[in-house]
């Protein structure tokens, strides 16, 4: 049984400090590797992030492979807004629309999840 819950959100764009979505991968499998119940979630310009790196050639893919299990997806609304959404949905994520189309925060914490965002 895990530890924690965890729940990464990742809201830095892949153009911004790519060096905080790369730490908020990284911490994300440091608590799978622990056995933890962790979820990585992209959401904000995250968005432009997760469309980037589901691309093989892209730096940070093996992360994302680590933890595709782990990854729910990316925010609806902010996925079309970015016009990212079809890259997304075309890599096999999920987009997220549980809170009027858009990603949920609060139904991390109503499940129980701590969220950690990068």
């Amino acid at each position: 049984m895990s530890e924690f819950k965890v729940a990464v959100v990742i809201y830095e764009p892949i153009d911004g400090d790519m060096a905080r979505a790369y730490r908020g991968l990284k911490t994300a499998l440091e608590f799978k590797q622990a056995g933890d119940d962790v979820l990585v979630q992209f959401d904000g310009s995250g968005v432009d992030t997760l469309a980037a790196i589901s691309n093989a050639d892209h730096p940070m893919n093996g992360l994302a492979t680590a933890l595709a299990d782990n990854i729910t997806g990316a925010c609806g609304y902010c996925a079309t807004s970015h016009k990212v959404a079809d890259a997304i949905e075309e890599a096999g994520w999920t987009l997220l629309s549980d809170a009027g189309g858009e990603a949920s925060n609060r139904k991390l914490m109503v499940e129980g999840y701590q969220i950690l965002t990068f």
